[in-house]
């Protein structure tokens, strides 16, 4: 089969072994010295190096075709020196997780990369779909039932928002399902997703008892040998302003994390939307830190937390019809869509996620600036 007939609906049967480490990753940078430049490959929370070009695969219908055309984006992002995937069990009703594991297993099989070369992010708190959407409200209750509620996975109870949850049970399940889609044996960061959700419904105190617990469960996973790091995928939390009630403090975060796993908690990484449209983790104040009030980002250099941002993009909103100003700031880039990834990539973040389904997109995303 060639990687573009690679079936990236099936399941993996086999686990691949091992996960990212430090040593392959800089050999993975050393491959690629002539065509990407110094600052490239940056430090994923005193762990693995990661690419500063992330794939994501958030978008696309749940079909076969963009099954294929994601293992084959996948496949070439990896020969091109792209080695951070990230991925959700609830995209594309867990096609996304499968497209992925198709394309890695191709690419360790082939040898274009070898496990301890990538960093394989996902996500668990939604519940997935499996395959497609349910028609109708009452096959999806069907599903919950058969699927979850009787064999005791989670309880109705814990159901937040008609699809949230985040109880022990159901993330050790998710995080089997997920190693079992991607077709690895660890996943090398695990993140807990949305968890603003959570202060939605509830009171803050019991919402942080959520958060707590599943925390501790993170930290079990780790010691088990599932997950290497964890943290959080978040969407609004990390941006709204302090007296908000999806408001999430990553000093608050971290000092769970800490009662979770003591001072060497594996709480490692946070994912937020940052781009030229949403710039609140750059401008806005919004997190203490010790006697201050400061950013996000400068919040995550202080704690020793790594971030990684999503939407950089904002689903395609930024790739024409960008201002003057912003041309004239990123010189030598002839897209606008590379013009806004620049952006993302000038800040202190391990990595900008662009969803990616193409190899000329992938290709366009990399380009260097012409020297005038």
């Amino acid at each position: 089969m060639t990687r573009t007939q690679v079936p990236a609906a099936s399941i993996p049967t086999a686990l691949v072994g091992g996960r990212a480490t430090l040593e392959g990753t800089k050999r993975f940078r050393k491959r690629f010295a002539k065509s990407h430049n110094d600052h490239f490959f940056r430090d994923l929370a005193n762990g693995p190096l990661v690419s500063s070009l992330g794939l994501g695969t958030y978008l696309g219908e749940c079909d076969d075709l963009e099954d294929a055309r994601y293992a084959s984006a996948i496949g070439a992002a990896l020969e091109k020196g792209v080695n951070l995937i990230d991925t959700a069990i609830n995209y594309r009703c867990q096609r996304s997780e499968r497209a992925v594991g198709a394309a890695i297993k191709e690419a360790v099989a082939s040898g274009i990369i070898k496990r301890e070369e990538v960093v394989v992010c996902t996500k668990g708190g939604y519940i997935p779909l499996d395959g497609a959407p349910p028609t109708t409200k009452e096959a999806y209750h069907e599903f919950l039932e058969a699927e979850y509620f009787a064999p005791g996975v989670m309880k109705s109870a814990e159901v937040i928002a008609g699809g949230h949850c985040l109880s022990p049970r159901y993330l050790d399940d998710q995080i089997d399902r997920s190693r079992n889609n991607l077709g690895l044996d660890v996943i090398d960061v695990y993140y807990i997703h949305n968890p603003e959700q959570q202060f939605e419904v509830m009171p803050r105190p019991d919402a942080l008892a959520v958060i707590r617990n599943a925390f501790a469960t993170m930290e079990a996973q780790v010691s088990k040998g599932s997950i290497a790091s964890y943290g959080c995928a978040t969407w609004n939390g990390f941006r709204v302003a302090p007296q908000a009630r999806n408001y999430l403090s990553l000093e608050e975060l971290v000092s769970i994390a800490r009662e979770a796993g003591g001072d060497g908690h594996n709480f490692k990484v946070v994912q937020l939307p940052i781009n030229l449209g949403m710039t609140e983790a750059v401008r806005l104040p919004t997190q203490p830190c010790g006697a201050h009030q400061v950013s996000v980002l400068e919040a995550a250099r202080e704690l020793g937390v790594a971030v990684v941002a999503s939407a950089t993009l904002m689903q395609s909103q930024l790739t024409r019809a960008l201002p003057e100003q912003v041309r004239a700031a990123f010189p030598g880039f002839e897209t606008d869509a590379r013009r806004a990834i620049a952006f993302t990539q000038s800040l202190p973040v391990a990595t900008a996620l662009v969803g990616m389904k193409s190899r000329a997109h992938l290709e366009e995303n990399l380009a260097e600036p012409r020297l005038s």
